[in-house]
């Protein structure tokens, strides 16, 4: 197994995905808007993604977060609210938040694993700060650490009751970014001590299953690599200082933060730590590249993705009631 999630770059697998897939037997898949259209499309899409790779317990992925972030959409699949709604419903009832957001995740889980879906990129942890990037602010649960993590943790908690496992992102934290990772590399100047609450929640949530990194460079940490490409953040900041010791992948390779060719920062990113390479352009020769600058996944990457996917449990919940219960609650606001 190749320690790599590939996107898919349709509807359903080509001729050329499915040899190449059958031989490369990456980790995973991740899915977009352009991977879906209805459920049985979607449904035998992750079936054939199973069968292909031979695993029921196979890793596939979507970022289903919400508001602008989300890949199934009306008028197949309900609207879904983003962070910053639980985040005004905290300002005034804060259990209320968090009830909500277990609801709005437990549903989202049931949603999910109906098609066959067993993972959410889903929550944020980014503690958002006066100049965080727009990027961001849409989507996360706001500014004060601790309610960062309480509703965090509903929506881990949420999830795996929907039948799913969440993914925290993006490790160490991205609130301090002021660009766009998908376009730019920002850079975090910012002192250790400031940083502590960068890294609050991921602490508090250090036992989360799956996590993501940022493509962003600390200067108070590693001031020549991005998070993903770094040794010092991955081995000092998010194993020992956070304690995280789930399956961490990167985000998106392709996102114009990093440079360089894809085989080579999927190899860096290993190299430096990360269990898991994310790669979602379904570009055949850059996946080919990736493949061929991959080894076999390492023994501890594996016992990490297996002690993530023997979260997912039976999906329990009704999710007209969880919908209801969580538009109830966001009345309030």
């Amino acid at each position: 197994m190749k320690p790599v999630i590939f996107g898919l770059s349709g509807l359903s697998l080509t001729a050329d995905e499915r040899a190449f897939f059958a031989e490369a037997a990456p980790l995973g898949y991740i899915l977009f808007k352009r991977n879906v259209a209805d459920r049985a499309q979607l449904r035998a899409l992750t079936d054939s993604l199973r069968a292909l790779s031979g695993r029921d317990d196979l890793p596939i992925l979507i970022d289903q977060e919400g508001g602008r972030v989300a890949r199934m959409q009306p008028p197949e699949w309900p609207a879904f609210p983003a962070g910053p709604a639980f985040d005004a419903l905290y300002d005034i009832a804060p259990m209320s938040a968090i009830k909500a957001a277990a609801a709005n995740a437990q549903a989202l889980g049931l949603m999910l694993s109906e098609v066959g879906i067993t993972v959410d990129c889903l929550p944020l942890l980014d503690v958002v700060q006066p100049d965080t990037t727009e990027a961001i602010t849409i989507r996360a649960y706001g500014s004060e650490p601790m309610r960062v993590a309480a509703m965090g943790r509903a929506t881990l908690d949420g999830l795996r009751a929907g039948g799913v496992v969440g993914v925290v992102k993006h490790m160490p934290g991205h609130g301090r970014a002021v660009v766009d990772t998908h376009h730019h590399l920002p850079t975090v100047t910012a002192s250790d001590v400031e940083l502590e609450i960068d890294i609050e929640p991921f602490r508090t949530l250090k036992a989360a299953p799956m996590g993501m990194t940022s493509h962003i460079v600390f200067e108070a940490w590693d001031a020549d690599r991005p998070a993903t490409l770094s040794p010092t953040v991955i081995e000092q900041v998010i194993r020992q200082r956070i304690g995280f010791d789930g399956l961490l992948m990167t985000d998106d390779i392709d996102m114009k933060a990093l440079s360089g060719s894809a085989g080579d920062k999927a190899a860096g990113a290993i190299a430096a730590g990360c269990d898991v390479v994310l790669d979602c352009w379904a570009r055949m020769p850059e996946m080919v590249q990736i493949a061929e600058r991959l080894g076999e996944i390492a023994p501890a990457s594996l016992a990490r993705l297996d002690r993530a996917m023997a979260t997912i449990g039976k999906p329990e919940g009704d999710f007209a009631a969880l919908i209801a219960k969580r538009d109830a609650l966001l009345a309030l606001v």
